[in-house]
């Protein structure tokens, strides 16, 4: 066990020779540092065998991603943008330098020693979820099937559909003919099977349409917004956890792979949150992942001592921050935990998830980052 006052920059701490999925968090998405410095661990990861990342960003979105950093085809600047969910593409530099690096990191090696990119999430936000269309199209043409997908997109797309079921689709005729398309092309695309990337991308396109129908459909049950948000919340963490194995099925042969999210979804314990005056609780896909892979998942939460760009103060020096706050200049990751209270000079509207023996119990170190860093390094 590390004494608290050793804190390191070394990877290779806090890593087993069983880890399949190496996991880090963070505290809030507005936030920097920790970016910049996951894509410092990353290069250590990747010279001690890790051949691929996954973010907390669409999935399907994340495909276009991975073709340029391969040597595809395109500028940077557009895959920025269309790689990226959230907006995490265009606003945080930390990524841009991401895919740059990834990409002439693999320019030249034989395929087996290329680094891969891949998004993990669902390609909704809790309040708003895209039209199931394009989903279904792709893998409709992908099996040459003639079959009409018309919908009207706007009415599917807009954030009343999910925040006020009564003018939700999800239950209409049309949904669930599309959901009869979609179960049917999924049939005949597993009968079907070959090992192409061309056959994973429809299948993967595919799931992601069926999952958004299921989405849509939860969103148009009559329940109270507390418990309809709950639900949605669970939905999209399920997703991110089936992702993620899915990742590693495909990424099994090559090496282990680095993940990083916010904590909320990576925890092993149960997570919650306020929203729209409602207290939300739900199984993070770290919750759900790491029964099934045990000692293969290891994960890491990042904690922020301050941050005067959105308001958060030096913490008190008997809250948990405040105990790691005084150890180091910068930052760095420690197994061992801290006492202390938690601290509560945080406001919803900072994204920021404080530390409290709850997320220590479902963690296995932590990042602390002393001082959060603007956008820029």
């Amino acid at each position: 066990m590390l004494r608290l006052s050793h804190m390191s920059q070394d990877i290779r701490e806090f890593i087993s020779p069983f880890t399949e999925i190496f996991a880090l968090g963070e505290p809030t998405h507005l936030e920097h540092a920790h970016t910049w410095i996951r894509n410092e661990l990353f290069e250590q990861l990747a010279g001690l065998g890790y051949r691929s990342i996954a973010l907390e960003t669409c999935r399907i979105r994340g495909m276009l991603v991975n073709d340029y950093v391969h040597g595809g085809p395109g500028d940077l600047d557009t895959v920025m943008k269309e790689g990226f969910s959230h907006s995490f593409g265009e606003n945080w530099p930390a990524n841009r330098e991401l895919v740059q690096w990834m990409r002439e990191y693999n320019a030249g090696k034989a395929e087996a020693e290329r680094l891969s990119f891949h998004g993990f999430d669902f390609q909704t936000e809790t309040t708003s979820a895209p039209s199931p269309r394009p989903y279904l199209e792709h893998a409709r043409d992908y099996l040459g099937v003639d079959v009409d997908l018309t919908i009207d997109d706007e009415k599917w797309s807009r954030d009343e559909a999910v925040l006020d079921f009564a003018q939700s689709p999800g239950r209409s005729e049309e949904a669930v003919r599309l959901r009869e398309i979609g179960t049917g092309l999924l049939r005949q695309l597993h009968q079907r099977k070959t090992a192409d990337e061309a056959w994973v991308r429809a299948e993967a396109y595919l799931t992601a349409g069926l999952s958004l129908l299921r989405y849509h459909r939860q969103c148009a049950e009559p329940n109270p917004l507390g418990v309809r948000i709950t639900r949605l919340c669970q939905m999209r963490d399920g997703v991110m956890a089936r992702n993620l194995l899915e990742i590693r099925r495909i990424e099994a042969g090559r090496g282990p792979t680095f993940v990083h999210a916010h904590n909320a979804h990576l925890q092993r314990t149960n997570s919650s949150m306020e929203m729209a005056g409602e207290r939300i609780e739900w199984f993070s896909a770290g919750a759900l992942v790491a029964p099934v892979l045990g000692d293969q998942y290891t994960v890491m939460a990042g904690t922020l001592g301050r941050n005067d760009g959105f308001g958060l103060g030096e913490p008190d020096k008997d809250t948990l921050e405040g105990q790691l706050q005084g150890r180091f200049t910068t930052w760095g990751m420690t197994a061992d935990k801290p006492q202390g209270r938690t601290r509560q000079d945080t406001s919803q509207v900072m994204g920021y998830f404080p530390l409290d023996q709850h997320l220590l119990a479902g963690v296995d170190a932590l990042l602390h980052v002393r001082v959060g860093r603007p956008v820029t390094r």
